[in-house]
């Protein structure tokens, strides 16, 4: 089937060139559910538009039969930051004009919600597709407000433009899949929410981490938290609803790097997910292995990150994945002095049982500098 193409203009910049997204639909013949999919939203990771490529180039080799819904993919969704360059080395993980991460900037209607308890009452005797749509509708009519502001003769900054023309494209999406890369080099893995982990099998990755905190604004945090806080709202008037809509982040391989095992476990695992939620009917999928498939849930607050304690060169640091124990060396550091004295090297150990989840790029820091996570499996 062939796509439907549009293209959604975000600015226009001061030479008179303009940047804009291209949006690829691919609208089943039965309606449905629709699944949003995007990538590059952090300039260095790139893995994801390999991803969405090979999702395209096989969607085009199915019918519409084989699809119920509508599939709405975005790569390149940042073009601010995918053409941000230093030196030869792509950055744009944060805004050049205010400093702000690309991905802590999202519009959260829970935070505007104030009567949602009120709300909560009226739909005790609705079931739960009414309640979604009444709800789904609160959400609109709030959001586009900010359009108003966006108008306004004094307008807005470039965040809170970027955020408004981005999020609209998935506000009515059942499902949202943000493909990310580490920054530096990591394992595969995705973040998922409470009450999803079932989900998180079909993507079929070895880890997911359960966003028990919040970093705040992220893309899926603010599509999903509306309908979390009224799942528990709900929950809290003796009617427990868990609504058929999930938000997903996967992380796939490094960053400035495309790394072909990566792209093939993003390709595989969406196809799988999006099988598994009835959009998909393709030969082979839900693949027989998703009901047994072993996935390591953590909580994010197992993540630890490790920090230089002295400038210096690295050297002998483990390997992404690598288990360490308590007190085991997991780098050394070739720390240089301007005091006359010989070069010393320092070791630095594990502080908890764990495995090597992600690394820096750069094997040379300065004192206070990001080295390396474990995400430690000790209680």
């Amino acid at each position: 089937m062939i796509p439907t193409i549009s293209l959604l203009p975000l600015v226009q910049l001061a030479s008179g060139d303009r940047f804009s997204l291209q949006i690829y639909k691919f609208i089943g013949s039965t309606p449905g559910k629709k699944a949003y999919l995007q990538a590059n939203l952090h300039g260095a990771e790139i893995v994801g538009n390999a991803v969405i490529h090979q999702l395209i180039e096989f969607l085009m080799s199915i019918n519409d039969t084989n699809i119920t819904g509508e599939i709405w993919l975005v790569p390149l969704c940042n073009p601010f930051s995918t053409n941000q360059r230093t030196h030869y080395f792509s950055t744009g993980r944060f805004n050049i004009y205010d400093g702000k991460d690309w991905n802590r900037i999202f519009w959260d209607f829970e935070k505007e919600c104030k009567d949602l308890e009120i709300f909560v009452k009226t739909q005790l005797n609705c079931d739960a597709d009414v309640i979604r749509q009444n709800y789904l509708q609160q959400i609109k009519q709030s959001f586009e407000k900010l359009a108003d502001k966006i108008n306004s003769p004094s307008g807005v900054p470039l965040s809170e433009l970027y955020r408004y023309q981005l999020q609209s494209l998935c506000l009515d999406a059942n499902y949202v899949i943000d493909i990310h890369s580490s920054s530096n080099q990591a394992i595969d893995y995705i973040y998922g929410f409470k009450g999803r982990e079932e989900s998180a099998k079909s993507f079929l990755l070895d880890y997911e981490i359960l966003l028990n905190e919040y970093d705040g604004d992220a893309f899926d945090e603010a599509f999903l938290k509306p309908w979390l806080a009224l799942e528990n709202a709900l929950d809290q008037q003796s009617k427990p609803i868990q609504f058929d809509l999930e938000s997903w982040t996967l992380e796939l391989g490094s960053g400035m790097q495309m790394n072909p095992e990566s792209v093939a476990k993003g390709v595989r695992g969406i196809k799988n997910y999006l099988a598994q939620k009835g959009i998909l009917s393709i030969p082979g999928f839900p693949l027989p292995e998703t009901a047994n498939h072993q996935i390591n849930y953590t909580r994010k607050t197992q993540l630890k990150k490790y920090y230089a304690p002295i400038g210096g060169v690295i050297q002998n640091r483990l390997k992404l994945g690598n288990s360490v124990t308590s007190g085991e060396r997991i780098y050394q550091i070739i720390a240089f002095n301007k005091e006359g004295k010989l070069p010393v090297i320092i070791d630095v150990n594990a502080e908890k049982n764990g495995i090597i989840f992600d690394l820096s790029i750069n094997h040379s820091v300065n004192q206070a500098e990001y080295v390396l996570t474990v995400l430690e499996t000790d209680s």
